[in-house]
Protein backbone atom coordinates (compact mmCIF):
# COMPACT_ATOMS: atom_id res chain seq x y z
CA UNK A 1 0.00 0.00 0.00
CA UNK A 2 1.53 2.93 -1.20
CA UNK A 3 0.53 6.73 -1.13
CA UNK A 4 -0.13 9.12 -4.15
CA UNK A 5 0.46 12.81 -4.07
CA UNK A 6 -3.30 13.30 -4.18
CA UNK A 7 -3.54 11.09 -0.53
CA UNK A 8 -0.60 13.10 1.30
CA UNK A 9 -2.56 16.70 0.24
CA UNK A 10 -5.66 15.14 1.55
CA UNK A 11 -3.25 14.06 5.14
CA UNK A 12 -1.99 17.73 4.53
CA UNK A 13 -5.17 19.16 4.33
CA UNK A 14 -6.80 17.27 7.21
CA UNK A 15 -4.05 18.13 9.65
CA UNK A 16 -4.00 21.71 8.42
CA UNK A 17 -0.41 21.68 7.02
CA UNK A 18 -0.22 24.11 3.93
CA UNK A 19 2.34 21.94 1.63
CA UNK A 20 3.88 23.31 -1.69
CA UNK A 21 3.89 21.04 -4.71
CA UNK A 22 7.57 20.65 -4.07
CA UNK A 23 6.89 19.72 -0.64
CA UNK A 24 3.94 16.97 -1.60
CA UNK A 25 6.35 15.06 -3.95
CA UNK A 26 9.28 15.37 -1.36
CA UNK A 27 6.47 14.28 1.58
CA UNK A 28 5.25 11.31 -0.70
CA UNK A 29 8.26 9.99 -0.65
CA UNK A 30 8.96 10.12 2.11
CA UNK A 31 5.92 8.78 3.97
CA UNK A 32 6.40 6.09 1.05
CA UNK A 33 9.79 4.86 2.63
CA UNK A 34 8.33 5.00 5.88
CA UNK A 35 5.82 2.47 4.82
CA UNK A 36 7.79 0.41 3.31
CA UNK A 37 10.36 0.45 6.64
CA UNK A 38 7.49 -1.03 8.16
CA UNK A 39 6.79 -3.92 5.99
CA UNK A 40 8.62 -6.83 7.78
CA UNK A 41 6.40 -5.83 10.55
CA UNK A 42 3.45 -7.52 8.33
CA UNK A 43 5.47 -11.02 7.88
CA UNK A 44 5.20 -11.90 11.57
CA UNK A 45 2.66 -14.93 12.01
CA UNK A 46 0.28 -13.85 14.66
CA UNK A 47 -2.27 -16.91 13.92
CA UNK A 48 -3.44 -17.85 17.48
CA UNK A 49 -2.31 -14.02 19.13
CA UNK A 50 -5.16 -12.61 20.95
CA UNK A 51 -5.56 -9.03 20.27
CA UNK A 52 -4.80 -6.48 23.88
CA UNK A 53 -6.37 -3.68 24.59
CA UNK A 54 -3.02 -2.31 25.88
CA UNK A 55 0.80 -4.01 26.20
CA UNK A 56 1.15 -3.45 29.92
CA UNK A 57 -1.54 -6.03 31.34
CA UNK A 58 -3.35 -4.69 34.65
CA UNK A 59 -2.26 -1.10 34.18
CA UNK A 60 -4.40 1.33 36.30
CA UNK A 61 -4.24 4.79 37.15
CA UNK A 62 -3.39 5.58 40.86
CA UNK A 63 -5.36 8.36 42.21
CA UNK A 64 -5.05 9.84 45.91
CA UNK A 65 -7.80 11.48 47.31
CA UNK A 66 -8.26 15.10 46.97
CA UNK A 67 -7.84 17.07 50.38
CA UNK A 68 -7.85 20.57 50.65
CA UNK A 69 -4.62 22.13 52.66
CA UNK A 70 -4.49 25.90 54.09
CA UNK A 71 -2.57 27.98 51.42
CA UNK A 72 0.25 30.29 52.11
CA UNK A 73 -1.29 33.55 54.04
CA UNK A 74 -1.60 37.09 51.74
CA UNK A 75 0.77 38.92 54.24
CA UNK A 76 3.25 35.80 54.00
CA UNK A 77 2.83 35.98 49.92
CA UNK A 78 3.35 39.46 49.60
CA UNK A 79 6.98 39.52 52.32
CA UNK A 80 8.62 38.43 48.80
CA UNK A 81 6.80 40.34 46.45
CA UNK A 82 9.80 42.27 44.73
CA UNK A 83 6.85 45.41 44.38
CA UNK A 84 3.48 45.47 45.75
CA UNK A 85 1.05 48.19 45.65
CA UNK A 86 -2.61 48.21 47.84
CA UNK A 87 -2.01 44.62 48.54
CA UNK A 88 -1.33 43.42 45.06
CA UNK A 89 1.67 42.30 43.25
CA UNK A 90 3.27 44.73 41.09
CA UNK A 91 4.92 43.90 37.83
CA UNK A 92 5.84 45.24 34.32
CA UNK A 93 3.25 46.50 31.93
CA UNK A 94 3.76 44.05 28.63
CA UNK A 95 1.39 45.54 26.46
CA UNK A 96 1.44 49.52 25.72
CA UNK A 97 2.35 52.26 27.91
CA UNK A 98 1.19 51.13 31.33
CA UNK A 99 3.69 53.41 33.15
CA UNK A 100 6.59 52.31 35.88
CA UNK A 101 5.83 49.20 37.59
Amino acid sequence: MYLTENDVRGIATYARIGLADDEVKAMTIDLNNIIESLKPITEYDLTGVEPTFHPIAGLVNVMRDDIQIDGLAHNDAMQNAPSSADGQFRIPPILGDGGEA
